[in-house]
């Protein structure tokens, strides 16, 4: 804002002081991990405990504090037995998968985030479903804030989609953006990434809190308002976690998280939450030279020695959302050749494999103090479910008595600290799918003989055990 002052000097005339006023700011202290903010800066965030998440950033301070009143008519109340609820149209892809984590399909107007490591193929993803929607007469547009067309159409040729009509665009300024979307009408957009758009009404850098904040509501605004299907490609930090502030995690109405190692070509994409169906839900697809690709059998790809038994090698079943996968765990006892033993744990929470193992030798009389211990599970899956105890513990017994287990034998219970096998949710499931993978025999608690779950086995022999001490004597 500019400001004219004029005075007379001496008889030589007048002359003109312009003086650049600036808008006013201030400062404010947003943790990245909750949102929560502070009018000073401090170590550790009061709201969600965690140290070092707290930045700052300037925000403009409006010239005009006064309130003023709502003179427009007040919005209609209905109850909700009066409202006759519609069904949302669904907008489904070429992977089912996918639908299923969306909620049976992409609704018009949602806005979900999908973040993931840095190569892991999330724009691989996005681009593969937008040219399927294209192709299939949605209308659809890829705006890049990181890649040039060229090298959009380069990955587009290599995965073979080069053909498909998606409408693309190379911007980074959210006002530009926005007026592109009222001219083109799109019904999908992919935003990639929302870390690189910004807003010409905050003079912080791109990617700050304050820019991904307000440019998100910018865009979540526009796609409520005019039906449109939002995508933002969000990074994520050496945590894990959602680059920005937590509170863009709550704007949106599905937070999408892609998981896998680039060692391995299984892709995972789990939806962290949903508005438009069950939170939890996961889609296991498989990279490869032509893109990603759906994963028709789930448990057969993370079994590996199942008609070979393996000294140290056991099998379990757990369930990521709705859906059972078998999986194998692998686990390595050695004798200690240094002071302090060795516990190293691939897959599960290291306080878990001290934990089980701590039962073990209280319980279950296997002395392991002086032994090395390495545990990891086939495929490089993460498993937090406690159904997976009793197979830790049997595959620990296994690689220590240097036996293998019984053929087509699985494990499935909690342990606990008592050295107890507790069961877990939704046994009959699990069984079952245990059942279509051609197994036999099941270890399971022997606390619950009389539930519906151990009646209708589908021909699956179910071997009780009530304490961690008699594990011993029914794998082998």
């Amino acid at each position: 804002m500019l400001r004219l002052y004029g005075r007379a000097r001496g008889t030589s005339g007048i002359f003109l002081k312009i003086i650049i006023m600036n808008r006013k700011t201030k400062s404010v202290y947003v943790c990245s991990s909750c949102g929560e903010s502070y009018p000073k800066w401090m170590g550790k965030c009061e709201s969600c405990g965690a140290w070092d998440t707290i930045t700052e950033f300037r925000e403009p301070i409006g010239l005009s504090r006064t309130v003023k009143s709502y003179n427009a008519a007040p919005p209609e109340v209905i109850t909700l037995a009066a409202h006759k609820g519609e069904s949302a149209t669904r907008i489904t892809c070429q992977f089912p998968e996918i639908d299923r984590v969306l909620g049976g399909g992409l609704v018009k107007g949602a806005v979900a985030l999908l973040g993931g490591d840095p190569g892991i193929g999330k724009s691989t993803l996005l681009l593969q479903l937008m040219a399927h929607w294209a192709s299939g007469g949605k209308k659809t547009l890829y705006i890049s804030g990181e890649e040039s067309t060229e090298q959009i159409v380069m990955r587009a040729q290599r995965l073979g989609v080069g053909a498909a009509p998606v409408q693309m665009v190379t911007e980074t300024s959210v006002e530009a953006v926005l007026a592109l979307l009222s001219a083109q009408k799109p019904d999908i957009v992919v935003v990639d990434s929302i870390q690189t758009i910004f807003t010409e009404q905050l003079e912080s850098a791109p990617g700050s809190v304050s820019q991904i904040r307000e440019s998100t509501a910018l865009l979540l605004r526009f796609a409520k308002a005019n039906g449109t299907a939002l995508f933002l490609i969000g990074h994520v930090t050496k945590e894990g976690a959602i680059a920005g502030p937590r509170v863009l995690e709550h704007m949106v109405d599905t937070v999408l998280s892609f998981e896998g190692d680039t060692t391995y070509q299984y892709r995972i994409v789990r939806a962290v939450k949903n508005r438009f169906g069950p939170s939890g839900e996961i889609a296991l697809l498989s990279m490869s030279d032509s893109g990603l690709k759906e994963v028709a059998n789930a448990s057969e790809f993370f079994l590996l020695n199942r008609h070979e038994p393996i000294v140290g090698t056991a099998i379990a079943p757990i369930m990521e959302g709705s859906r059972i996968l078998v999986v194998e765990l692998q686990a390595l006892v050695n004798r200690s050749h240094f002071g302090i033993p060795q516990r190293v744990a691939s897959g599960i929470n290291p306080r878990k494999l001290s934990l089980i193992l701590a039962v073990l030798e209280r319980h279950g009389g296997s002395l392991l103090g002086d032994h090395d211990v390495f545990f990891n599970i086939a495929g490089g899956l993460t498993v937090a479910e406690p159904s997976i105890d009793l197979g830790i513990a049997a595959a620990i017994l296994s690689s220590f008595r240097s036996k293998p287990l019984k053929r087509e034998l699985a494990c499935l219970g909690e342990v606990g600290l008592g050295g107890e096998i507790r069961p877990v949710n939704n046994m009959g499931g699990r069984l079952r799918e245990l059942s279509r993978m051609g197994f036999r025999e099941c270890v399971v608690t022997g606390s619950v003989r009389n539930a519906d779950w151990a009646k209708n086995t589908n021909g699956l022999t179910l071997i009780t055990c009530r304490k961690i001490g008699e594990l011993q004597e029914v794998i082998f």
